[in-house]
């Protein structure tokens, strides 16, 4: 007897046997809604709005007042969420704060990065930053800043766009280009300033540009007199994890500096970096 048919017969014997295999459920089938919902709420307040009210939060969540109100009081039990008294409006707590931190001491890649970025303001004393690219979008979680008096606000935390900063490009270039394709469809293109890049076929080129040479530079395109270069980050599969680059006033960043003197810096800085995560750079 073929071991095949063994098993279905030692199947056959047992009563009540089904067949069919178990289908898995999608991670999607076990959502608690009433849990997305809250962290709708919560990311309300990650954009420029300090504080939202019941009503605003109601027409941009499709939410019931009443149920806006009772999640606000639950997250405001947990510290996630706090009320100004005198306005009525609510904004974050400290909560999401101490997770950040958290976040930063756990994170293999915040870890590694701290020497790295510390190294890297040591020598050209310009802002270096380390970021990672989440929906569609690229998210600051650890920066070093200049000790210089003029400088760019820092960017810890922040989310930015992808197609106009420089860390978002060199995360773009790297990713297949049916992720770029569908990043291009799917993307409404802001004009930060006259230098933003907002036309897909102009952009592609610019991608397929930053895969040959292996760095990004942010010419004034997310913020006017600001300017950036960023190489990508890789782990032991050999993937791009992250972007590392270096930050300052436009006045301070002229093309020559950044050629001969922060080009040379940032590229050993993201090798030495990658190296740190297990990438094999010596290897095919």
């Amino acid at each position: 007897m073929q071991v095949k048919d063994r098993i279905s017969s030692q199947h056959a014997t047992i009563p009540g046997r089904k067949r069919s295999p178990k289908i898995p459920k999608q991670k999607a089938d076990y959502e608690i809604k009433s849990v997305s919902n809250a962290l709708d709420i919560l990311e309300a307040f990650t954009g420029e709005d300090a504080e939202l009210g019941v009503t605003e939060l109601g027409k941009r969540l499709d939410l019931h007042k009443n149920n806006v109100f009772r999640l606000l009081a639950t997250l405001e039990l947990r510290g996630y969420i706090e009320q100004n008294r005198i306005t009525e409006n609510y904004r974050l707590g400290l909560k999401p704060l101490e997770l950040g931190k958290a976040f930063q001491r756990h994170c293999g890649l915040t870890n590694q990065s701290k020497e790295v970025l510390k190294g890297l303001v040591a020598v050209c004393n310009e802002t270096a930053s380390i970021g990672v690219f989440r929906g569609g979008k690229v998210i600051y979680i650890d920066v070093e800043e200049t000790t210089k008096s003029v400088r760019v606000i820092s960017r810890l935390g922040a989310v930015l766009p992808a197609y106009c900063t420089s860390i978002g490009k060199v995360l773009l270039a790297f990713k297949s280009m049916e992720e770029i394709t569908n990043f291009l469809q799917e993307s409404s293109f802001k004009q930060y300033t006259e230098k933003t890049v907002n036309d897909r076929e102009v952009l592609m080129h610019q991608l397929a540009q930053i895969r040959r040479q292996g760095y990004s530079i942010d010419n004034e395109e997310y913020e006017e007199s600001v300017k950036c270069i960023a190489v990508p980050v890789r782990d032991y599969s050999r993937n791009v994890v992250a972007g590392l680059s270096i930050t300052g006033p436009a006045h301070r960043l002229p093309d020559t500096r950044i050629e001969d003197e922060l080009l040379p810096l940032i590229l050993d800085a993201g090798v030495e970096l990658s190296r740190k995560l297990g990438y094999n750079v010596d290897g095919d």
